[in-house]
């Protein structure tokens, strides 16, 4: 990835901070960051003006999600204080044109491809449901391997989790999440990446809000009964399988596409 910016002052964006608003935005189909996956090529910062440049790993990449992240790096972008205008740019794409004027022009979706045959925010909403559900088994993978069992953990609230700082020797500590059962008879500590990813996917959907709300839920966003649990656990993790064979998938094209990059640039 080439960044190139000014010495940066009280008006520019800094390079790591716009570096850390685009790795907020993910690929919707894999949930991964757009950074990680290597789908930036260029940030240019001149002054309060920031442009981004970005390919995905095929020129067919669905336009709906090619969409979805311009959009989101547009808009995570511009939340930076001192940035006055974003620029964004796809590249070697077969709908670049449509998606570059669209989302530049503050168009719609459906402005942008009046064609199109459905709603982007009706897909937005479906990718952000099965990434739930993902991140959901793993948040679950680290409470069970903390020692609690599904009677417990299906009846767990957002206020049972308290941060925990663990000092694992003088000089690193290790953020944790304490776990309370919901009768407050006991505690365990786990990770708290896991489950902070877990939660921010939840608040997204709409599940997780207040104090006493049930921490998971079916795919279909029922409660869970403790009879059921194996099986919504399972179906939780063959989500994350389907996005991780998915990602595979797109890391190997995007290798072969800039494996013929390099050798059209040698020829």
């Amino acid at each position: 990835m080439t960044v190139s910016e000014p010495e940066s002052d009280a008006t520019s964006p800094t390079r790591a901070a716009v570096r850390d608003r685009l790795d907020r935005v993910t690929d919707p189909e894999l949930d991964r960051s757009i950074v990680a996956l290597e789908y930036i090529d260029t940030i240019e910062i001149d002054e309060g003006r920031v442009a981004v440049e970005f390919t995905l790993p095929t020129a067919w990449c669905s336009p709906a999600f090619a969409w979805m992240m311009a959009v989101d790096a547009r808009d995570e972008i511009e939340a930076l204080p001192t940035v006055e205008e974003v620029r964004i740019t796809l590249n070697e794409h077969m709908h670049e044109t449509e998606i570059n004027r669209g989302v530049n022009d503050r168009l719609s979706f459906a402005e942008a491809f009046p064609d199109a045959d459905g709603d982007v925010a009706a897909v937005r909403a479906e990718l952000d449901e099965k990434a739930r559900v993902a991140r959901q088994y793993d948040a679950v993978e680290a409470l069970l391997e903390a020692g609690l069992d599904a009677d417990v953990i299906v009846d767990l609230r957002l206020d049972d989790l308290e941060p925990f700082e663990d000092e694992t020797d003088d000089t690193e500590t290790t953020e944790t999440i304490a776990v309370y059962a919901s009768d407050r008879s006991f505690a365990v500590t786990v990770p708290a990446a896991p489950i902070e990813r877990y939660l921010e996917k939840a608040r997204e959907t709409d599940l997780v809000s207040a104090a006493d709300d049930v921490l998971f839920r079916t795919p279909e966003g029922d409660p869970i009964d403790p009879d059921s649990f194996e099986l919504v656990h399972q179906r939780g993790r063959l989500a994350g399988v389907n996005m991780s064979s998915q990602g595979g998938i797109c890391d190997g094209l995007r290798e072969a596409r800039a494996g013929r990059l390099e050798e059209s640039a040698d020829d």
